[in-house]
């Protein structure tokens, strides 16, 4: 596939979002929790407690909706600096009970309307990313559509960030690449190649540590897989002490 395959494929309607893989994977041991105790709830982020494997675990995802009634009320997975601000709450309050922390990333960016860019859309992002570079409990951080800017980054800084096969993470859209560079966003496919935002590239450039690979039919098997997956690695991360871990995540993100 070339790299604007890669960002169709990412985008495509029928893709699972991240309730699905919520459903999927946790089950009905999911219990969303609401609100960032500021301003409002954001529903393009959802974030609560599940058990995976009978242990505790705090799950935040970034969900675009499914059809257009829910993408309009998610906001298309735009999140709100309160969604951000929902999003680190979880993930102090999952430090605080030594619980891990698995993300799901699927975002277009942060949305940056007038009334977000009022209440700190920049200031929330970065304080996410200042607190998750330092949170003493595991993170992982799975890109299952798109990955796009600061939106997808608040989510991001993690001790492994995994990817979709299919999906895609860039600093910036192709279609915004390609108007910025030659002022044509008809050139979005070379934008694309250019940006290497594809699951390979990014393996090969060392900012992901894993791919997963995307069955044509998405079958119950690639979740039990992730599901095991992601149980071993937390298994793994649980056994590292916390400065330690803060020290491995920290040097993860410098070597870049």
């Amino acid at each position: 596939m070339s790299a604007f395959d890669c960002v169709t494929a990412a985008r495509a309607n029928d893709r699972p979002t991240s309730i699905d893989y919520i459903t999927r994977i946790f089950g009905d041991s999911f219990f969303e929790l609401h609100g960032d105790r500021r301003f409002s709830d954001d529903k393009a982020v959802i974030g609560g407690i599940a058990e995976l494997n009978g242990k505790p675990v705090t799950v935040i995802g970034l969900e675009k909706g499914r059809n257009l009634n829910e993408r309009m009320e998610r906001n298309f997975g735009s999140a709100h600096p309160e969604g951000y601000r929902k999003a680190l709450r979880l993930m102090k309050q999952a430090e605080k009970f030594h619980r891990p922390v698995i993300c799901f990333v699927d975002t277009s960016g942060a949305y940056c309307g007038i009334g977000a860019e009022e209440r700190g859309q920049g200031q929330a992002i970065a304080e996410n990313l200042m607190e998750m570079m330092t949170l003493k409990t595991p993170i992982l951080s799975i890109l299952i559509g798109e990955g796009g800017s600061g939106g997808a980054l608040a989510l991001a800084v993690a001790d492994e960030v995994w990817m979709l096969e299919n999906a895609i993470y860039s600093v910036i859209s192709p279609e915004g690449c390609a108007s910025i560079l030659w002022k044509d966003s008809s050139k979005t496919a070379e934008a694309s190649e250019c940006l290497k935002l594809t699951s390979q590239d990014l393996f090969k450039l060392g900012v992901i540590e894993r791919i997963i690979r995307e069955p044509k039919d998405i079958e119950s098997r690639m979740f039990d897989s992730l599901k095991n997956l992601i149980a071993d690695t937390f298994d793994k991360k649980q056994q590292i002490p916390p400065e330690k871990l803060i020290e491995l995540r920290y040097n993860r993100f410098r070597k870049y």
